[in-house]
């Protein structure tokens, strides 16, 4: 069980299409899929998740691909 609270980014719109962040937990980084909050989560090391802000915000991902199907 999660205490701490989940965030999601002030870029999300309101129809719950956003992925929601619980930090401040002493062994890990929480992401979940605000769709489904009680579905699965995914948890990182502190470590991990500083990596991947990093990368984010440095720019080491680009947009996703396109689906061919539409």
């Amino acid at each position: 069980m999660i205490t701490s609270e989940y965030r999601k980014s002030t870029y999300s719109n309101a129809h719950e299409e956003c992925v929601e962040v619980a930090i401040g937990l002493r062994d890990a980084v929480v992401i979940r899929d605000s769709k489904t909050p009680t579905g699965p989560t995914l948890h990182l090391s502190p470590a991990a998740w500083a990596d991947f802000r990093r990368a984010v915000v440095g720019g080491g991902f680009g947009p996703a691909p396109r689906s061919d199907n539409r």
